[in-house]
């Protein structure tokens, strides 16, 4: 028998912010879908109309979006009142669900209709294709409600419609919707759907093993895209929440990642999220990308208050380029050290008091001046915008010689004016040899008096 094409679904509620669970289910049914030539459907579970927003779909879907995961297919259950009230009406009529008059579990004063499913009380064992048989008693279900009325149908009967109609091989999500696979099956059968394959992934786990929450630190998706985290990172980080790719490799891109994807890789214990290791791939995805790429980013962070100014061009950015891909773990780092004056240098002239040119073992400033004019000297002889290798190879001996400190300690402050700030060579590199040789200049100037 011909296998059927792979279909597989992601089905957010918008009721809240896209978070990097539900981001990181979408995913991998993403990666699965594709690497199989098959289907990725995007449903917006939407039927809570008393939580659900447009404003809360629309983040999603741009999260989404913004992650390279584009659907296939995409549509709303409020969309589909009548197919569900049509199957609704079915099982009624064969009589394997039956409307219940009872009180209302709001006011019990009130009585109500609701449309409960005839159990069969019987074993379900279903196969998830990560945990293998898991099997369940549903007699202690009893009879459960599918539906509030025949157009208030509850979660349970539209998944299991909408992934009928949708002819959805494989449901793919975590490990804690292991306990509604019964039901569903139950209503599969009523309905005479087929059933799925199941994978339900490990969870996300905190540090200390615990659910991942709003207190280990953000979890919702636009908070890490406005700390600056590249969606190449995301991607790269959450696939190996609990999956491996086998090998040595840990950095991929997506297109990498559909073709290496299979099941049989995914671990049944927890993925725990490190936010460190996640700061490593986008550090990694930041120094892969080419220089204009990272100047338009770069240039998406540049504080309101420097928009407009000599900080907020194509040129000056790129002079900090360097710095950026050998420093920066998030592209928000870059706006911070902005607004704090760490990259100043790059498009403003450093303004210090002279005693900060004085080393701290030495008497006073004056003993600078030798090894900043001698350090120019050397400078003179690198290209016109030498990396900061080329000026370390410069620089280093007579550093090493003269001693570390007393030489490169006089020559960030001349080249940055702050006592914190990157190594002389890479501001060098930043600044280019005119430049930084102006700006000794003004330092021996400073020490001459």
């Amino acid at each position: 028998m011909e296998a059927k094409p792979v279909v597989t679904r992601i089905a957010p509620s918008p009721t809240g912010h896209l978070h990097i669970g539900t981001a990181r289910t979408a995913l991998i049914n993403y990666l699965y879908a594709r690497h199989h030539g098959g289907t990725f459907i995007v449903r917006s579970e939407d039927t809570d109309r008393a939580r659900s927003t447009k404003e809360f779909e629309t983040e999603i879907l741009a999260g989404l979006e913004w992650l390279g995961l584009e659907a296939d297919q995409f549509y709303r259950q409020s969309d589909r009142t009548s197919i569900y009230k049509n199957h609704l009406e079915a099982l009624i009529e064969n009589g394997t669900a039956y409307v219940s008059r009872e009180p209302s579990k709001q006011d019990p004063a009130v009585e109500v209709e609701v449309v409960r499913l005839k159990n069969q009380n019987k074993i379900i064992t279903f196969t998830d294709l990560v945990r293998g048989d898991i099997s369940f008693d549903t007699t202690e279900l009893g009879d459960f409600v599918i539906a509030r009325s025949l157009t208030d149908p509850l979660y349970h009967f539209t998944v299991v419609v909408d992934d009928f109609l949708s002819e959805v091989t494989h449901v793919i999500r975590g490990e804690d919707h292991i306990s509604n696979t019964p039901r569903q099956i139950l209503i599969q059968e009523a309905i005479g759907a087929q059933r799925p394959d199941y994978v339900h992934l490990p969870l996300i786990l905190a540090p200390d093993r615990s659910k991942l929450s709003k207190r280990h630190g953000a979890v919702a998706l636009r908070e890490y895209q406005n700390e600056g985290f590249l969606p190449e990172a995301v991607v790269n980080y959450l696939a190996l929440l609990g999956w491996s790719a086998g090998g040595a490799q840990e950095v991929f891109s997506l297109t990498e990642l559909t073709k290496l994807f299979t099941l049989d890789h995914i671990q049944k214990g927890g993925a725990v999220f490190d936010i460190e290791k996640f700061k490593w791939f986008n550090r990694e995805h930041i120094r892969r990308m080419s220089d204009a790429e990272l100047i338009d980013a770069v240039r998406d962070f540049v504080p309101v208050e420097y928009r407009g100014t000599d900080a907020d061009t194509n040129a000056v950015i790129a002079r900090l380029i360097p710095l950026i891909r050998e420093r920066t773990y998030t592209l928000k780092e870059v706006a911070d050290g902005i607004s704090d004056g760490e990259y100043s240098f790059a498009f403003a002239e450093p303004d210090y008091d002279t005693s900060l040119l004085k080393w701290k073992k030495d008497p006073d400033v004056s003993l600078a001046l030798p090894r900043l004019k001698r350090a120019m000297e050397l400078i003179s002889l690198l290209p016109e915008m030498p990396t900061a290798d080329e000026v370390r190879s410069a620089l280093w001996d007579y550093a090493e010689s003269e001693g570390r400190g007393e030489v490169l300690w006089p020559l960030r402050v001349a080249l940055s004016g702050r006592a914190q700030s990157a190594d002389p060579f890479t501001l060098i590199a930043v600044l280019g040899r005119e430049k930084a040789k102006q700006r000794i200049t003004v330092a021996c100037a400073k020490i001459e008096g």
